[in-house]
């Protein structure tokens, strides 16, 4: 879905009102204030962003955090200048539209991760093995697909490719929530009952709840991308150390895994900056150094 630059306004605005923006214009070299951006219900932005902000805390940054609820206006507000850093953006594919619409005015600062994927799911007992396969077994899983926020890059790609694609225009498409969708694919595990929704790599449910992609035969859901680390324009001029670090941070499943896990799972919501400090003891590669 694409977001207008009056939503992004309109959003900015509500921010400014509770202090998020106070004081917060364009950083220069000598500015130790910064800006992160992110979708709280996306986890490896959520993880990303607080290992991020630990880190950069340490090293006597002041880190404002910005959550919002949707994709469109984090580009927007990158392009803006009114935040400094997207720690886990999806440009590639899932974003694409937005990098397309604001790429002249954000820096990519490397890519952290180089298997992110979009998938429809299911778990491991269950008897589908490809998408091809959900129409004709429709009553097995209630003639639904179970999938997240509607303003998602995900459920647009569900909605606009594999559904017409493969012909479930029959079926339901639900979208509430990461956090709903989460929550009914546990009630089926539970009782193993089959069920098929939309996920993404890298995530940790898909280990939680020992999930298996469905084969995509038509390619609806697209390639594989990357998960990039995404400034606005001049930031890698103006904290080149900090570009430089990013520019180094490379994690494979297991590694980011692990460091999403002990976020969302192990500290949770509330503890996500201790989460962040207790895996970079243990990750002791991953800290920025200022010179």
């Amino acid at each position: 879905m694409k977001t207008s630059r009056r939503t992004f306004t309109t959003a900015l605005a509500s921010l400014a009102a509770g202090g998020a923006l106070a004081a917060c214009g364009r950083g220069s070299g000598g500015d130790k204030r910064l800006r992160l951006g992110f979708i709280p219900s996306w986890s490896d932005g959520m993880s990303m962003t607080h290992l991020l902000k630990t880190q950069l805390e340490k090293a006597g940054y002041r880190i404002k955090l910005m959550d919002l609820s949707e994709a469109g206006p984090l580009y927007a507000g990158l392009s803006q200048g009114a935040i400094d850093l997207y720690p886990s953006a999806w440009p590639d594919v899932t974003h694409k539209e937005y990098m397309d619409k604001y790429r002249r005015y954000i820096e990519d600062l490397g890519t952290y991760y180089d298997a992110a994927k979009l998938t429809w799911a299911v778990p491991s007992y269950s008897s589908l093995s490809s998408i091809e396969d959900i129409k004709p077994n429709a009553s097995k899983i209630d003639n639904r697909i179970v999938g997240i926020e509607p303003g998602a890059g995900l459920t647009k790609v569900s909605q606009e490719d594999v559904i017409p694609d493969y012909g479930l225009q029959d079926m339901k498409f639900l979208t509430s929530s990461t956090t709903g969708m989460l929550a009914e694919l546990k009630k089926a595990v539970d009782a193993k009952q089959e069920i098929v929704v939309t996920l993404w790599h890298p995530f940790w449910a898909n280990s939680t709840y020992d999930m298996r992609d469905l084969e995509d035969p038509k390619g609806a859901l697209g390639k594989g991308e990357g998960l990039h680390f995404l400034g606005r324009e001049g930031f890698a001029q103006e904290y080149p150390e900090i570009a430089s670090w990013l520019g180094s941070i490379k994690m494979d499943e297991a590694t980011y895994g692990s460091l999403e896990d002990m976020v969302i799972n192990t500290y949770g919501e509330g503890k996500e900056d201790q989460a962040a400090i207790a895996w970079s003891r243990e990750h002791p590669q991953y800290d920025f150094k200022a010179s």
